[in-house]
């Protein structure tokens, strides 16, 4: 009996794990050359005023960053993403980040800490609430920073990170958002579609 006890646990551990691992991953993930998700429901800006993602993309495309203002990998790329929305401004392409912290709306992530931090990073893009983290469901994203580059016919055409070292932007060897923003500017398609982004967790409400 002692033995079938101890089955029994293993088996109870192991099907718990499952249902853990298949709740946080069942999500999936925007493939490169899918087109952009139909999420023009309006969301709210720092400016206070309302914006969708379509009108945020211009004639020759759109960078969506999933960001937030505390997460220290986002703190980290700070300057980087200040420098390729510029990017994207000098490029003509469209740019917006956005924050899908749902379950820390009265924390660090409220409207009023967006605000404050949209001012003190000197942003120029549109810095928006996702709502229910819905824009983040849609895409997929699971994180901060998160990037995903659309081209001008909306086509997914970059996603992950913004290059390869977080930690330390003097380290970089693959600038691979800012190669991706340049290609679409110039109507090409970017030399690397994809990369893996590291960063804190989107805190979504259970």
């Amino acid at each position: 009996m002692r033995k079938l006890s101890i089955v029994s646990s293993i088996i109870l551990v192991a099907v718990i794990t499952m249902s853990f691992m298949i709740n946080s991953t069942d999500i999936a993930e925007l493939a490169i050359g899918a087109k952009m998700p139909k999420a023009d429901k309006g969301m709210t800006d720092v400016s206070g005023k309302e914006v969708s993602l379509g009108a945020a993309k211009t004639a020759k495309g759109v960078l969506v960053i999933f960001s937030c203002n505390t997460c220290p990998y986002v703190r980290l790329s700070e300057s980087r993403i200040k420098e390729y929305t510029d990017l994207c401004t000098q490029k003509g392409v469209g740019a917006i980040l956005l924050n899908s912290n749902e379950a820390q709306r009265t924390e660090d992530d409220s409207m009023d800490e967006m605000k404050k931090y949209y001012a003190d990073q000197k942003l120029a893009c549109y810095y928006a609430v996702d709502a229910k983290s819905e824009v983040a469901d849609a895409f997929g994203a699971t994180r901060t920073p998160q990037c995903f580059l659309f081209d001008k016919d909306g086509v997914l055409v970059y996603k992950g990170a913004i290059d390869d070292n977080v930690k330390d932007p003097k380290a970089v060897k693959n600038f691979y958002l800012k190669d991706a923003i340049t290609a679409v500017g110039d109507g090409k398609k970017p030399a690397t579609a994809e990369s893996k982004s590291i960063g804190c967790t989107i805190k979504r409400v259970e």
